[in-house]
């Protein structure tokens, strides 16, 4: 315990799923929390009342990374809270399959677009003044950018672009010492996949390979990326995919 204490976190999309099950290990860890989610009100503030019950502060933030005033003002909200930004993960994302790339909307594309790497593309921008040597910019990107997904195009893209914006500004931000890292998960059991594809819980007493990784299992990448044990990885990309052969 005590991993990251008294650091200060800034995730994405961390009312649900992955998002949330990595906030609730860090502030564990000793954090301070801040939450930018989109609409559910509800589970944010369940995530809020959560970290408090540990002992951390937590502040949630509800808007659309895409809106570059909101990234400029969460940003400063969350800096002078916390006195600055330690650790900065880029969690937030959606997906719509469709099982024929005529079937693609072009609204559906624009979205996943927008939420996947443009609003990863602009807050990062928005807090990387504010990082310092030994901070940290964890991105989400899927197994699907290695493996492709044939429900899911423009959704595997974008997490394609993810990957290589994350080696991009790694290189980057080497001087500064800053460490810019990625987690490319497999099937993980979280609320937007049981909407996506209507999958019921599984049995959790299966063997990890066995079924879909939990939110909690997947959020330990996260944890190791953040902390002192990784001080030599940047650039990298750690894949708790339950044994999928990926190359990259």
């Amino acid at each position: 315990m005590g991993e990251l204490k008294d650091k200060s976190v800034l995730i994405t999309g961390a009312d649900s799923g992955i998002g949330k099950a990595t906030a609730l290990l860090f502030a564990k860890e000793g954090a301070d929390i801040a939450i930018i989610y989109h609409t559910d009100d509800n589970d944010a503030k369940k995530t809020k009342e959560q970290i408090e019950q540990l002992g951390r502060k937590c502040i949630i933030f509800s808007g659309d990374i895409n809106d570059y005033d909101f990234c400029e003002d969460t940003t400063k909200k969350v800096v002078a809270a916390f006195g600055g930004i330690d650790i900065l993960i880029n969690n937030a994302g959606v997906q719509f399959p469709a099982e024929n790339i005529k079937e693609l909307e072009e609204k559906n594309i624009r979205k996943t677009f927008d939420s996947n790497i443009i609003g990863m593309i602009l807050l990062t921008k928005v807090v990387f003044p504010f990082l310092k040597e030994g901070s940290s910019v964890i991105n989400t990107t899927s197994a699907a950018a290695y493996q492709g997904h044939p429900e899911l195009l423009d959704y595997a893209a974008t997490k394609g672009a993810i990957v290589s914006f994350t080696r991009s500004l790694a290189l980057q931000a080497k001087p500064s010492g800053i460490r810019i890292n990625a987690v490319a998960p497999g099937p993980v059991a979280t609320p937007l996949t049981q909407k996506t594809f209507g999958e019921e819980k599984e049995d959790p007493n299966k063997p990890p390979f066995e079924r879909n990784a939990t939110p909690e299992e997947v959020a330990a990448s996260f944890l190791f990326l953040a902390g002192n044990g990784a001080a030599q990885i940047t650039g990298q990309v750690l894949h708790p995919n339950g044994g999928m052969i990926v190359n990259g």
